[in-house]
């Protein structure tokens, strides 16, 4: 099954197609997507594409370090092949030099991630590629981690090993943009997911939310679910929506499920205090509700007090405990909070063709205290495409310099 990633890479390959035509077979559309330099030979990318193929079998499982898949060809034929499991296990080149025995020896690997050539908890895989004497290293982007970038490239290269750098490199980063932000930013990136109808709201004016988007739309959800660490969501989300916030995938990847609550307010008999399925953090502030946060451990739920409960310490605690990518799931107001404080980097806005009306039905995102248009925040590398009856639109906020 390929766990790939919710929105699809335009085609820099046909520049022709239209953006009505793409639309109309759910393509993703890009508002800027410069052509790609391509590096290496067809079979090259085919085989990176491979590599990011098997990446994808971890989604959600390696936090705190990257997806990466390796493929080792001999002759033509693939003769091993592997990725990394998860944090702790060894690196996808291990496992497919461990696949491919002799047969290494005078042959080319492909590894989406540049080998390390540090010490962590396990061996450098750059001098594992010189002991098994391969001959040629495809590469398909540098890592950004400092204890790598490039380090495990000059290694080998000393070693008099051919290494080819940026086959399929677009892709390659995507796949891991977020532990490209957390080392960057030493945060995890936060994405923003919302469904809204035509007009812009998530609910009727009476709360009632299900559902605002088809069961398409929503089972692209859950597969962003399974590649993320973590998904938050508010105390009136729990409230309102009692949502399961799981990936609905068999022996798939569940992420953690966060409730932010300042007063711990909450039901006692909410769907997220079912820990059997998924693990529930609730954070909350020092000395809220004791006898609620007793009954919440009591249930299996882990609780914990943060002097200040905000989006950004949020985002802090989360790093600390190695996460890499976080999905805000929540309504409005605490998305307000989660944008101003830098907690979000992405946002994935699924629009159904729906009208629903009402004055004081909430939307997606509430006040930032903007008064002009001109503060309006901007999204970049906007793509877009629809999902059954559904519309996805996804795009990047603009980091602010550190």
């Amino acid at each position: 099954m390929d766990n790939s990633p919710v929105v699809a890479q335009a085609d820099a390959s046909s520049p022709n197609d239209t953006q009505e035509n793409a639309l109309l077979v759910g393509t993703a559309v890009s508002s800027d997507s410069p052509k790609k330099v391509r590096v290496g030979s067809d079979n090259d990318r085919q085989m990176m594409q491979r590599c990011l193929e098997l990446a994808r079998r971890a989604l959600g499982r390696t936090s705190p370090n990257p997806l990466v898949g390796a493929v080792i060809v001999k002759d033509g034929e693939i003769v091993g092949e592997g990725f990394h499991p998860r944090a702790g296990e060894p690196h996808a080149e291990v496992f497919a030099l461990r696949a491919a025995g002799n047969r290494a020896h005078g042959a080319t690997i492909y590894v989406s991630l540049e080998p390390c050539n540090h010490y962590g908890r396990t061996p450098p895989c750059s001098e594992a590629l010189i002991d098994a004497g391969v001959a040629k290293v495809v590469v398909g982007m540098v890592d950004p981690n400092p204890l790598v970038a490039g380090g495990g490239i000059d290694r080998l290269r000393r070693a008099g090993i051919e290494v080819l750098v940026g086959v399929e490199e677009a892709a390659c980063h995507q796949l891991n943009e977020a532990f490209v932000h957390r080392i960057l930013y030493k945060r995890p990136m936060g994405i923003l997911k919302y469904a809204m109808t035509l007009d812009g709201k998530i609910a009727t004016s009476f709360g009632h939310s299900a559902w605002v988007t088809s069961q398409e739309a929503r089972s692209e959800v859950h597969q962003l679910r399974l590649s993320c660490d973590a998904v938050i969501v508010g105390g009136n989300t729990v409230r309102q929506d009692n949502p399961h916030l799981t990936s609905h995938q068999p022996g798939g990847h569940n992420p953690l499920r966060v409730v932010m609550s300042r007063r711990l307010n909450l039901p006692e008999n909410a769907r997220l205090w079912q820990t059997a399925e998924a693990p529930t953090l609730v954070l909350t502030e020092v000395g809220a509700n004791p006898n609620f946060q007793d009954l919440l451990r009591k249930l299996g739920v882990e609780v914990v007090e943060l002097p200040l409960l905000t989006p950004d310490q949020a985002m802090t605690y989360l790093y600390k405990r190695g996460f890499c990518s976080v999905l805000w799931e929540c309504g409005g107001t605490l998305a307000a909070s989660a944008i101003a404080q830098g907690a979000v980097q992405k946002v994935l806005a699924f629009i159904a063709p729906k009208i629903i009306g009402g004055s004081n039905a909430p939307t997606p995102v509430g006040d930032l205290g903007f008064t002009t248009m001109t503060e309006a925040l901007s999204l970049e590398r906007v793509r877009w495409r629809v999902i059954g009856v559904d519309c996805l639109v996804e795009g990047y906020l603009r980091q602010k310099s550190q």
